[in-house]
């Protein structure tokens, strides 16, 4: 097989990442129905990063750039807005994940990020910063907590100290936002992942099978992916989303045209039932 033309790659992802303007992203029922499809996507990047992003089809046009003054923007307003009520109402997982990757997951996807990225309550002690681990004390008890009631609560003034910390407890699938609250005063109230997503985070995978779905996932909706593009969108390391790619040509769900480069073994009959 040769690989697809560019062209053709293109409005296989416009069609699967909804970069077209029939398929525009307008309502949070909608916004819900593109995640669960992609299965994992970007919120707020555009059409500089690679992936899905809930922005681009927002805009619904794969060379939406996001502009510098987004509060006048409609489009940015509205993807912040569809954000908010995303988290709100719970069915989809979002928060910080690897290297700050702000990023929403369908249900289904949760076990195999958390296979890959998650810590666990029996590691938490040795994996986790004391500010995290005492963040976490508070909403073990409380449930949900401002942000404001956390810093008091827990004692970290400093508010570099106090993000990096909820960085660190988001990126570990244990704390997410479960609300935004702008009067009389913005902030995100927090609580803990397994309120929300306890069966989901339950359910253990070992990283091998959660590599392989991942990326048999964006293969799913890409087309095609090419040398570092997986690992991008993600933050996992380049060799394991290399060993997830491979898995999938093993078992010819893909096929491998040149180093580093994955293609879906039916693309061609995919893309021919999207026109």
């Amino acid at each position: 097989m040769l690989l697809p033309n560019v062209e053709a790659i293109e409005a296989y992802r416009d069609h699967c990442w909804q970069r077209d303007p029939t398929q525009r992203v307008e309502t949070v029922q909608q916004a819900e129905a593109f995640i669960e499809r992609v299965g994992f996507t970007n919120s707020l990047t555009d059409s500089r990063k690679p992936g899905p992003s809930l922005y681009v089809t927002v805009c619904g046009r794969r060379d939406a750039v996001m502009p510098h003054n987004v509060q006048k923007d409609p489009e940015a307003s509205l993807t912040w807005l569809l954000k908010d009520d995303v988290i709100r109402r719970g069915k989809m997982y979002y928060g910080k994940l690897l290297k700050g990757r702000t990023m929403f997951l369908a249900p289904r996807m949760i076990p195999y990020f958390f296979a890959l990225c998650g810590v666990r309550k029996s590691e938490e002690k040795k994996r986790l910063s004391a500010d995290a681990q005492a963040i976490l004390k508070v909403l073990r008890k409380e449930y949900e907590s401002a942000s404001m009631d956390l810093r008091q609560d827990t004692g970290i003034t400093d508010r570099k100290q106090f993000s990096q910390a909820l960085d660190e407890l988001q990126s570990a699938m244990i704390v997410i936002p479960s609300e935004v609250i702008y009067q009389p005063k913005f902030t995100y109230i927090w609580t803990l992942a397994e309120v929300r997503f306890a069966e989901q985070l339950k359910t253990k995978i070992d990283r091998a099978t959660a590599m392989r779905e991942v990326a048999r996932c964006f293969l799913t909706n890409a087309g095609m992916t090419v040398p570092g593009e997986l690992a991008r969108v993600t933050g996992f390391p380049r060799p394991e989303v290399g060993l997830g790619n491979r898995a999938l040509v093993t078992e010819g769900f893909a096929i491998s045209p040149a180093r580093g480069t994955y293609v879906l073994a039916d693309f061609d009959e995919r893309l021919q039932q999207i026109h």
